[in-house]
């Protein structure tokens, strides 16, 4: 593919950067939009996952036919099978008229299966009954229905750690993964961030009657040294935040650290890179819960080490307010030196593994939040179907 026709593509589907693994998956895209192949998009979030089922709608013969996205982690377990294939009137309570599933309506076209990882087991088999005969049955009836549909799936998941995890299937894992397109993360493509940076605050100006904003080198060069946990879709946040708040339109370093994550978020990203090194699996949630409640435990020991040389009486709770915890035996300490060698112990086996860690984690979480599952998951980073799961899984 020559220089022009990728720049006009990248323009087409509004995709920014020359970075040499973002134009080689624009060139697959291209190549295998012209077969009828199941493509699996893999990325962290935030990577612009969904440009790439638009690239091979269009380039494919199926591009006047229709197109259509559904994110299967949005569309509640109960609810996705009939979403996907359809039902029939009186398949369950509230079937009042038959319903046309995405396969029916996207019959001829092509059918983006967004989050595909966060699927229920139950409508996987389903979906792999599908992607192999083109066969599907509507819920509530046993008449066997034709679909002609092209899948291309997105996940952000390790999806070779699902399969082990027993959360995904395998046969349906290689039927979707027939071409894999890997999008990079944007810490990968350290030569797009400015670019992308003056895009979005161009567009946000210009959206909010501000002034262009611009970067001088050093804060250049601290874009580009960020992590990016939240990939493109952080850098546009940030890019708007500047534009909408800031007066001098001129960014430095020291305007630019106040909207940049906290150096304290390094030391989880170097847990967690250290785990995936050591047993090739994604902690990626486990890491983040250990490292929140390391920072909790020692923000929880240094009040009370400052009460207790402070000298400061404490306040024991009444009686009704005394919740069950672990017999903990103090020492106490007559001076720094003797408190520093203080030593704690604990009566109840500590949680070893870190599954064990997260259990504990979310009961917390859950009891803080009273109960209410939409914040507990948003507390934890969890998506709601990923939370159920997890309390499912752990009898919470």
């Amino acid at each position: 593919m020559s220089p022009q026709e990728l720049l006009a593509i990248k323009q087409r589907f509004g995709i920014i950067g020359m970075n040499a693994q973002l134009n080689r998956d624009i060139e697959i895209a291209v190549q295998v939009a012209r077969t009828d192949l199941s493509v699996l998009i893999t990325g962290e979030s935030g990577v612009g996952k969904e440009h790439f089922p638009k690239i091979i709608h269009a380039f494919s013969a199926r591009k006047h036919g229709p197109y259509f996205a559904v994110n299967c982690g949005a569309i509640p377990e109960g609810t996705i099978d009939s979403e996907l294939f359809g039902h029939e009137k009186g398949a369950f309570t509230d079937a009042k008229n038959e319903h046309k599933g995405y396969f029916e309506i996207a019959d001829g076209g092509t059918l983006f299966l967004d989050e595909v990882g966060e699927l229920p087991l139950q409508t996987q088999v389903r979906l792999l009954r599908v992607l192999e005969t083109g066969e599907y049955l509507r819920m509530g009836s046993s008449a066997v229905r034709k679909t002609n549909v092209r899948v291309v799936a997105a996940t952000n998941l390790n999806m070779r750690q699902a399969i082990e995890d027993g959360r995904f299937r395998e046969d349906l894992f290689y039927r979707l993964n027939t071409v894999e397109i890997r999008v990079p993360a944007l810490r990968e493509r350290k030569e797009d961030i400015p670019l992308l940076f003056r895009k979005f605050a161009v567009d946000f100006c210009n959206r909010y009657g501000m002034p262009p904003l611009s970067l001088n080198e050093e804060a250049t060069r601290l874009l580009q040294e960020c992590y990016w946990r939240g990939n493109i879709r952080q850098l546009k946040n940030l890019a708007e935040q500047i534009a909408a708040i800031e007066m001098d339109h001129q960014i430095n370093a020291d305007t630019l650290r106040r909207y940049l994550p906290k150096e304290e978020n390094r030391q989880e990203l170097v847990l967690r890179a250290n785990a995936q090194a050591e047993s090739g699996k994604d902690y990626s949630h486990e890491i983040g819960i250990l490292y929140n409640m390391i920072l909790k435990n020692r923000q929880e020991l240094d009040e009370l080490k400052s009460i207790l040389l402070s000298g400061s009486p404490i306040e024991m709770p009444k009686p009704q307010e005394i919740e069950t915890v672990p017999t903990t035996i103090i020492q106490t300490p007559t001076d720094t030196d003797s408190f520093e060698n203080s030593e704690v112990v604990d009566d109840e086996p500590k949680p070893e593994r870190l599954e064990d860690l997260e259990r504990l984690q979310i009961q917390r979480i859950l009891q803080e939040c009273g109960g209410n599952r939409k914040v507990a998951a948003a507390r934890l980073g969890f998506s709601e179907r990923t939370l159920y799961r997890k309390i499912k899984e752990y009898d919470l």
